[in-house]
C-alpha cells in the first residue's frame, strides 16, 4: 500500500511538472516571437525615419531666394497699383455719370414748359406792337377813352410778362447797345460806320427770350460794322 501511495504520489508529480513544462514552452516561443516582430518593426520606423526627414529637408529647402521673393512683391504691388487705379478711374466715371444725369434731370424740370412759352411769345409781341402803334396815334392818345385803352393793354403786357418771369423764369432783354453776339443776336440789318470798332447791335426790331439761363429766341437786331475789316 504503501508503495502504491508513492507510486500515485510520484505519477501526479511528473502530470505536474509537465504541465508546468508544457505552459512554460507554450508562453516562450510566444515571447520570442513578439519581440522578433516588435524588433523589426522597429527597425523598419527607424529605417523610414531617415527617409522621411530627408524628404522634409528637400521639400523644405524649396524656398525662393531675395531676388525672386523681391520680384514677385515687385509684381503684387503694381497689380494692386493698377486694381486701385481702374477702381479710382470707375469710381470718377460713375460720379461724372450721377451728376450728368442729375443735370439732364433738372434741366428736363427746368425746361419742361419751353415749347408752351414758344408760343406765348408771339402773342406777347403782339402786345409790344400795339401799344407801339397806340403811342404813336395823336387821335387815339388824344381821347380819353383811348388813353384808357392804352393803358388797359399796357398792363395787361406788364402782368403778363411779369408773372412769366417770377413763375417760369422767361426774361425779356434789350439789345440795343450791346457788342453783337451771334449767340443772342440774329442780324437782320447791317450798315458801316467808322465810330465803332467792333460789331455793335444798333436796334431790336424784335426782343430776344431766354428761359432760366438759356437762350430761347435771340433778339432779331440791325448791326453797326466797322469800315475796317
Amino acid at each position: 500500500m504503501e508503495e502504491t501511495a508513492q507510486a500515485g504520489t510520484a505519477v501526479i508529480d511528473e502530470a505536474g511538472e509537465a504541465a508546468a513544462t508544457q505552459a512554460d514552452g507554450g508562453n516562450a516561443p510566444g515571447n520570442g516571437e513578439n519581440p522578433a516582430e516588435n524588433g523589426g518593426f522597429a527597425n523598419e520606423t527607424r529605417a523610414e525615419t531617415p527617409d522621411s526627414a530627408q524628404n522634409g529637408d528637400s521639400e523644405g529647402g524649396e524656398w525662393p531666394d531675395e531676388a525672386n521673393l523681391g520680384a514677385k512683391i515687385a509684381e503684387l504691388e503694381a497689380q494692386l497699383a493698377e486694381t486701385r487705379d481702374q477702381l479710382l478711374r470707375k469710381a470718377a466715371d460713375f460720379e461724372n455719370f450721377r451728376k450728368r444725369m442729375n443735370q439732364e434731370k433738372q434741366n428736363a424740370i427746368d425746361f419742361a414748359n419751353q415749347s408752351l412759352l414758344l408760343d406765348i411769345i408771339p402773342v406777347i409781341d403782339d402786345f409790344e406792337r400795339a401799344i407801339q402803334s397806340a403811342e404813336g396815334s395823336v387821335e387815339l392818345t388824344g381821347l380819353p377813352a383811348g388813353k384808357a385803352m392804352l393803358d388797359g393793354i399796357t398792363m395787361i403786357e406788364k402782368r403778363l410778362t411779369s408773372q412769366l418771369e417770377a413763375k417760369w423764369g422767361l426774361k425779356r432783354f434789350n439789345a440795343a447797345g450791346e457788342p453783337f453776339d451771334p449767340n443772342r443776336h440774329e442780324a437782320m440789318m447791317m450798315e458801316k460806320s467808322p465810330e465803332v470798332q467792333e460789331p455793335v447791335v444798333q436796334e431790336d426790331f424784335v426782343k430776344g427770350y431766354m428761359l432760366k439761363d438759356r437762350i430761347i429766341r435771340p433778339a432779331k437786331v440791325k448791326v453797326i460794322m466797322p469800315e475796317k475789316e
